[in-house]
C-alpha cells in the first residue's frame, strides 16, 4: 500500500498524473513549468526579461530576470509562482503572483479595469 501511494504522489509531482481535481495539463506551480534555468545566482546579470524568465539557485529559491528603472537585467528573488496561465485570463486569488504562459511569456497578476488577470510582467 505505501508503495503504491510513494508511486502515486511520484507521478503526481512529475506532472504524468494529475492530482485528484486538476486536469492533466493544469500546472499552478514552478514545478511543472518548462524553461526554468537551474543553478542561477541571486543577483547574477541576465539578459530576456520577457520569456522564460524563471531560474532557480543551487539552493532551490525561485528567482527571475528583471530590470528596476531600466537598470541592467539581473536576477531577483520570486514572488510566488503559479505556474503555467493565460495572457489577459483571470487571476484572482493570484494576487502578486507571477506565471508563465504557455509561450515562455513573463506574467503577473494585475488588476485591468478593476478585474484580476494576467499581464506581461517585462511592461
Amino acid at each position: 500500500m505505501r508503495s503504491t501511494v510513494a508511486v502515486a504522489a511520484g507521478l503526481i509531482a512529475t506532472g504524468l498524473v494529475a492530482a485528484p481535481g486538476a486536469s492533466a495539463n493544469e500546472c499552478n506551480d514552478a514545478f511543472c513549468t518548462p524553461g526554468i534555468k537551474g543553478g542561477v545566482e541571486l543577483g547574477a546579470p541576465c539578459s530576456d526579461t520577457g520569456f522564460f524568465v524563471f531560474g532557480t539557485t543551487s539552493w532551490g529559491r525561485l528567482v527571475f530576470c528583471g530590470s528596476p528603472r531600466r537598470y541592467q537585467p539581473r536576477y531577483f528573488r520570486s514572488p510566488p509562482m503559479a505556474g503555467i496561465k493565460v495572457l489577459m485570463s483571470n487571476c484572482t486569488g493570484y494576487e502578486d503572483n507571477v506565471a508563465q504562459a504557455p509561450d515562455g511569456l513573463f506574467l503577473t497578476c494585475s488588476f485591468v479595469d478593476n478585474r484580476a488577470v494576467w499581464v506581461r510582467g517585462d511592461a
